[in-house]
């Protein structure tokens, strides 16, 4: 089962959180791109862009953060960070 977890943080405190799992025989990829939609959707966000430097930090520890840069819409918390729990 793979499950991601996200999580909204400002002023180094977790504001909100919520866990996607995912069942399908889907690639691991588009498992991410999925349940980062559902997390946008969740918590009523634009979907943010995958910058180089978020790309490079999910690959080595599959965790990554979203600043303000990687939103078009400006946000009223510091990052949102993914982090895959499980696969």
């Amino acid at each position: 089962m793979f499950r991601l977890w996200a999580k909204e943080f400002k002023d180094n405190r977790m504001l909100r959180d919520t866990t996607i799992c995912d069942d399908s025989d889907d690639t691991r990829t588009h498992k991410i791109f999925r349940a980062l939609d559902e997390v946008c959707y969740e918590f009523d966000l634009s979907k943010p862009i995958w910058l180089d430097s978020t790309i490079n930090e999910f690959k080595r520890h599959a965790k990554a953060r979203f600043y303000q840069d990687n939103f078009v819409d400006s946000i009223d918390f510091d990052y949102l960070e993914i982090h895959v729990i499980e696969e």
